[in-house]
């Protein structure tokens, strides 16, 4: 059988390929701009081209018809819309990455399934990957183009550490404060649960979806099992680097308000994605794919990030605007607490 990743070395992407270049079953083709290339296993075909350039795309490609195509960098309509020129009629399975972020924030109840609304005013990436849905299912319904659509939620890989509130540089700078013995930002009283998934975990249940009759017209939802409140994710982190956690909470609104002054979206990112509770039934995968389960628990897979990314520091970035915005927020509330206490 044949596949074709548009992308396929992000997060969730390789970790798909590395299961897959060991099933001799797949012959697998990534399309992309060579990102990453030197990590990509030797039996995977690499394919350099810009997914954007039509014309080049359908040069290279040409002849070639496969078993499923999936697009990992497609986040808006015009990407679907470009893939369905190119892949309709040439593919018996179109596999569109959407996200769990798309589900009403907050929903009616705390446990997601599939059929759980889509709708998120908070966040623009959402609302587009729910009009990506919707085109997709119309064509679905109305040309039996073969869809499948799938949902990830939070998911990590070895190169990255999953947070709440960081700045745009990413989780590098939290973790720079947890060694220092500064305190670091938990939106919320800490206390909602979140599911947090390794990137190995994921590729189980998307390589059972691929070239399954019974996942075409269909959405999924791809997480763990595992629920951990935000004060948990945190302190297992500092767990791991062998420091004291000094948490600071504040309030998902707050955070929104402030952030927004230096750049930083916090309204999407934790009112529109992470400061409520959310719990996955994953029932309908694991009816498609029963071998679906959690391998590596967040207490490993943490261990497993940290070991990378301590390793490899010349590859992160430190966040200095962040590091700001952090003290001042502190500061200020520090402030109006001690003044809100004393009387004056």
């Amino acid at each position: 059988m044949k596949a074709l990743f548009i992308g396929g070395t992000g997060t969730i992407s390789m970790g798909i390929i590395k299961r897959l270049s060991e099933d001799p079953q797949w012959e697998v083709y990534l399309l992309n701009r060579g990102s990453r290339s030197s990590e990509v296993p030797q039996n995977i075909n690499q394919i350099k081209a810009d997914i954007n350039n039509e014309e080049d795309v359908i040069r290279k490609l040409e002849g070639m018809d496969f078993d499923v195509v999936s697009d990992f960098i497609a986040f808006d309509v015009n990407a679907v819309k470009r893939d369905y020129r190119l892949f309709n009629g040439r593919t018996r399975q179109y596999i569109f990455i959407s996200s769990a972020s798309a589900y009403n924030k907050p929903a009616a109840g705390y446990v997601i399934t599939e059929g759980t609304t889509l709708a998120n005013p908070h966040w623009e990436y959402s609302r587009n990957k729910i009009a990506c849905e919707e085109y997709l299912m119309d064509k679905y319904r109305n040309e039996g183009f073969p869809v499948t659509i799938v949902r990830p939620s939070h998911t990590y890989d070895e190169r990255s550490i999953p947070l709440g509130v960081h700045g745009n540089k990413g989780f590098y700078q939290v973790i720079r404060r947890m060694q220092q013995g500064k305190p670091v930002l938990i939106q919320g009283d800490g206390s909602s649960l979140w599911t947090v998934t390794f990137n190995s975990d994921f590729a189980i249940g998307y390589t059972g979806l691929m070239a399954n009759a019974h996942a075409i017209g269909e959405a999924f939802q791809i997480t763990s099992d595992e629920s951990l409140t935000w004060d948990q994710i945190y302190q297992t982190i500092a767990d791991a680097l062998g420091v004291k956690l000094n948490a600071y909470h504040v309030s998902s609104d707050l955070l929104a308000r402030t952030g927004e002054k230096f750049g930083f979206d916090f309204e999407g990112s934790l009112t529109g994605d992470k400061s409520v509770t959310v719990v996955f039934d994953n029932s309908k995968l694991k009816r498609l794919v029963p071998q679906m389960t959690t391998h590596v628990p967040f207490h490993k897979g943490v261990r497993i990030a940290l070991d990378y990314v301590l390793s490899h520091p010349d590859l992160y970035e430190e966040d200095p605007e962040f590091d700001k915005y952090t003290d001042l927020l502190i500061a200020a509330l520090d402030k109006a607490e001690k003044e809100i206490i004393s009387g004056k």
